[in-house]
C-alpha cells in the first residue's frame, strides 16, 4: 500500500533504528541524558537560537510557546487556517486561557498591515496582544512557503509593538530546502520556533522548540507541568540527531515527487490541482468526477494508494521518504483508473 496521507507516516530509517538501539541515555528530567543534551545543543545551533528543548510533538511545542509567553485573558494573532488555530483542539484557550485574533491570509501569508491593525491598543475593554504566530510551511495552503519578505515585515511590526513572534515551523526545513536557503534565514524573523523531527525528517517521535534561554527555561517548566518529562528520552533524541544532520537535504526528493504528481494530475480529466506545490503536499479538487470524498478515497485504496480528505471535494497527497519514484508512477496510474 502506497501511503500518501501524510509525511507523519514516515518510518525511521535503519540508521535511526540502530542509533535508537545503541543510544547512551540518562534521566532528562535531571538534565542527565547525554543524547538529549546533544540534540538540544545541535538544534539551537542550527536554528540560530540560544537554547532548545525536545518536546513530544509539534502541538506540544506550539502550546509551550504560548504558555511561556502569554497569560490567561491575553490574545494572540494567528492566520485563519493555521495549525495552531485549526488543528490543535483549541488548546491555546483550554490550556493557556488565551483567545485567537484571526487574520485571513493568502497562501498562509498574513498582510503585515492587517497584523498591525489587529494589535490591541491600551483599553480596559480589550485583551492584551502578547504573541504573533506564523506557520511555515503552511499546511492548509498545500505546504506553501511563507516568504522571507512577508516574515520580515510582520517581525518588524511585532518588534515595533514589543510583541514576540513564534513560528510553527513543523515543516520549516521543507521551506529552507525549497528556496535553497538556510533555516536561519527564516528563524532570524522570530523569537521562538517549533520544528518537527517526525514528518519529512523521518524520526518516529518528537519536535524541537528553540528560543532564548529564559524562554526555554519557562517552556521546560511548562513541559513538566504537562507531563512531558520523558526520563530516558535519549533513545528518541538519537533518531532526532540523524534527522537534523542527514535527512534535511533529501527533502528536495519529496518536493520533486510532489511536482511529478501535480503535473500528472493536471493532465487528467475531471481533476484539478488546487495548489502548485512549493514543497511536498499536493491538493486536488475532485468535484468534476461527481464522486464524494469517501467514494473516491475508497476506490483509490482499492488501487493500492492511501490519501486523505481535505474538505469536501478536495483530497490531499503528501510525499515523503518512504514513497519512491516507482510509487509515484503507481499512484499516477491508480488516479487515472479511478477517474476513468
Amino acid at each position: 500500500m502506497i501511503d500518501l496521507r501524510s509525511d507523519t507516516l514516515t518510518q525511521p530509517t535503519k540508521e535511526m533504528r540502530d542509533a535508537i538501539y545503541t543510544a547512551t541515555v540518562g534521566d532528562d528530567v535531571y538534565g542527565e541524558d547525554p543524547s538529549i543534551n546533544k540534540l538540544e545543543k545541535l538544534a539551537a545551533e542550527i536554528t540560530g537560537k540560544e537554547a532548545a528543548l525536545f518536546v513530544t510533538s509539534g502541538t506540544q511545542g506550539n502550546q509551550l510557546a504560548v504558555l511561556a509567553k502569554c497569560s490567561p485573558g491575553d490574545e494572540i494573532i494567528v492566520e485563519s487556517e493555521s495549525h495552531i488555530f485549526f488543528y490543535e483542539g483549541a488548546a491555546i484557550s483550554a490550556l493557556a486561557g488565551v483567545q485567537p485574533r484571526v487574520i485571513e491570509g493568502v497562501r498562509g501569508e498574513m498582510d503585515p498591515l492587517l497584523v498591525k491593525q489587529a494589535i490591541r491598543t491600551e483599553d480596559i475593554h480589550f485583551p492584551d496582544t502578547t504573541l504573533i504566530c506564523l506557520e511555515n510551511t503552511h499546511n492548509r495552503s498545500g505546504g506553501s512557503v511563507v516568504s522571507l519578505d512577508n516574515m520580515k515585515k510582520i517581525y518588524e511590526v511585532a518588534k515595533e509593538a514589543g510583541i514576540p513572534v513564534h513560528i510553527d515551523g513543523a515543516r520549516l526545513f521543507n521551506a529552507a530546502v525549497a528556496t535553497n536557503m538556510n533555516v536561519k534565514d527564516f528563524t532570524q524573523y522570530c523569537d521562538s520556533v517549533q520544528i518537527c523531527l517526525s514528518k519529512g525528517l523521518g524520526s518516529p517521535v518528537g519536535s524541537i522548540l528553540a528560543g532564548d534561554r529564559k524562554f526555554i527555561q519557562k517552556a521546560r517548566k511548562w513541559r513538566k507541568r504537562l507531563g512531558g518529562g520523558m526520563r530516558q528520552a535519549g533513545f528518541l533524541a538519537a533518531s532526532g540527531i540523524i534527522s537534523l544532520t542527514k535527512m534535511v537535504d533529501r527533502l528536495a526528493e519529496d518536493h520533486h515527487k510532489a511536482r511529478r504528481l501535480a503535473d500528472a494530475i493536471e493532465d487528467m480529466k475531471n481533476l484539478e490541482v488546487v495548489n502548485r506545490p512549493d514543497t511536498n503536499i499536493v491538493i486536488m479538487n475532485i468535484e468534476n468526477t461527481k464522486q464524494k470524498n469517501e467514494e473516491f478515497l475508497e476506490r483509490l485504496k482499492q488501487e493500492g494508494v492511501l490519501a486523505v480528505s481535505f474538505g469536501e471535494g478536495q483530497i490531499r497527497l503528501t510525499t515523503h521518504y518512504d514513497v519512491s519514484e516507482e510509487d509515484i508512477d503507481h499512484a499516477i496510474s491508480a488516479l487515472r483508473r479511478v477517474v476513468g
